[in-house]
């Protein structure tokens, strides 16, 4: 085979693949298979959210736990990913959209598991890893990185208010314009946007002046603020409201679930 045909042979599989990415991206979700017959016990037993769903509910939340472990690809490294990881991670990305029918997310290919906590530059190795959840960026654009310890703990803690998986998802859901700002235009309507600023600067100031029981971190930035108080509104829905009824009723507004 000569360089040209060798070329030309590259660049048809190459195509080849793009296309057939393209064809699974437009599966419908009713053509999807269902989950493994033990994944929705798994989710009725770790995961709060799906418990208060009702039964009709319960099978679209797991056609679409089943569209998202088709679609992107769950790895774990150095460590070995179970099914109840899988569930949990497709659960994270489930929960903030359930009630954005047949969401899917554009910017995402692969979920890497680390067991632990990691550095910013995505190693394992060295004395600076305190990262818990990671929305990849330059070469890892389409990748987020959870820490599996953390995946587990954010489910299987109903107390707390803290999730890192669906903080990272969250972040996804706000990058969905463009740009992590805290200002996720995809789900929230032009005439909301400036009320929400004034309700972040607002609660980002209690923080600072300890006045707050919003996590610490959510003060760090806006985008921070969003993905913090969305994990409190989907671990904590009733004490959020007593706490907070205008943060409340603004993630009601954006994640659509009435109030």
């Amino acid at each position: 085979m000569n360089t040209l045909s060798f070329f030309i042979f590259v660049i048809g599989i190459t195509l080849f693949f793009l296309l057939v990415r393209s064809l699974r991206k437009k599966k419908t979700f009713g053509s999807l298979q269902q989950l493994p017959p033990d994944y929705p016990a798994l989710l009725e037993k770790n995961v709060l959210f799906y418990q208060r769903l009702t039964d009709e509910q319960k099978l679209q939340f797991n056609e679409r736990v089943a569209h998202f472990v088709e679609d992107v690809r769950i790895t774990g490294v150095k460590t070995t990913v179970t099914d109840l990881d899988i569930i949990l991670t497709a659960a994270s990305a489930v929960i903030p959209t359930f009630n954005f029918k047949h969401w899917e997310y554009p910017n995402l290919n692969e979920v890497l598991i680390y067991p632990g906590t990691f550095g910013e530059a995505y190693e394992l190795e060295g004395n600076n890893k305190n990262v818990l959840g990671m929305v990849g960026n330059g070469p890892m654009q389409h990748v987020m990185i959870l820490s599996q310890q953390a995946l587990r703990l954010g489910f299987s803690n109903k107390t707390d208010k803290e999730n890192t998986a669906i903080h990272e998802f969250v972040h996804l859901l706000d990058k969905a314009d463009g740009t992590i700002d805290g200002v996720p235009e995809a789900l929230l309507k032009h005439a909301y946007i400036l009320p929400w600023l004034h309700l972040v600067h607002k609660n980002i100031a209690a923080i600072d002046d300890g006045k707050s029981d919003i996590n610490v971190y959510g003060a760090t930035n806006e985008a921070e603020f969003l993905a913090v108080v969305a994990e409190y509104f989907f671990e904590r829905p009733a004490l959020l409201q007593q706490k907070h009824p205008e943060l409340y009723i603004m993630m009601n507004k954006m994640f659509k679930r009435g109030t």
